[in-house]
């Protein structure tokens, strides 16, 4: 009786200590497209993933994305991905859908999906102020736009975008922090107020240029306070 009450207190103590996603709220069914617009010709589900595909250079003028219905301020975002062809794709937050531009395109904030190691993970202000941190970066942006740069710990190494990985956002106030598999990939601190995005939509985008297959699973959003 005494192996068993001890085991009982050793399991919930276990249990409780263990991580929870309380507060994270699934943006995804694993079945359609439902809570998000875009292309249809370019995205679909495949698999329990949502799925973006482009089929080479002519394909498209220009990156398309497809678009979560609701908006972001402080939050923690989480996902699966993987990446298919010699392209690259990305996760845009707080930004904006700006139709003047053209069909389903965003402006703002993006955690890159790329295979050069300096890339995978960085911060790209799209159609903005482009490269705003490197992966195993942390930068403080100047409210005049100059970067203070520092090296984070650990090294940059290749990482196998085939193979699904778990890309974590979270932003507060003008702080910024990109994860790939729980290690941190760039840190930032944006005091540029003119150009710097404190809300807007999240997205999903397929890059014009060469075939590629990008794909979305397990899509979490918790609204931070």
């Amino acid at each position: 009786m005494k192996s068993l009450i001890q085991y009982a207190f050793v399991a919930v103590v276990l249990c409780s200590s263990a991580p929870a996603d309380d507060g994270f709220k699934s943006l995804f069914n694993g079945k359609d497209l439902n809570g998000w617009k875009g292309d249809t010709s370019l995205w679909s589900v495949e698999d329990g993933a949502i799925t973006g595909k482009t089929n080479g250079p002519d394909h498209l003028k220009y990156n398309k994305f497809l678009i979560w219905d609701g908006k972001v301020e402080d939050f923690e975002f989480r996902c699966q991905f993987r990446l298919e062809g010699n392209n690259n794709s990305g996760v845009q937050y707080r930004s904006v859908h700006d139709k003047k531009k053209g069909e389903f395109v965003c402006v703002g904030y993006q955690a890159d999906i790329h295979s050069k190691p300096e890339f995978t993970g960085m911060l790209y202000d799209e159609k903005g102020r482009g490269i705003i941190a490197r992966r195993g970066q942390k930068v403080t942006v100047g409210a005049d736009g100059k970067k203070t740069v520092t090296k984070l710990d650990g090294a940059v190494k290749p990482v196998d975008l085939t193979k699904w990985h778990e890309l974590t956002i979270i932003a507060k106030g003008n702080r910024l922090i990109h994860k790939v598999d729980g290690i941190v990939t760039v840190d930032i601190t944006d005091n540029q107020k003119e150009h710097a995005e404190t809300s807007g939509v999240i997205a999903f985008q397929v890059h014009r240029g060469q075939a590629m297959k990008a794909q979305f699973r397990n899509i979490r959003l918790k609204q931070l306070n």
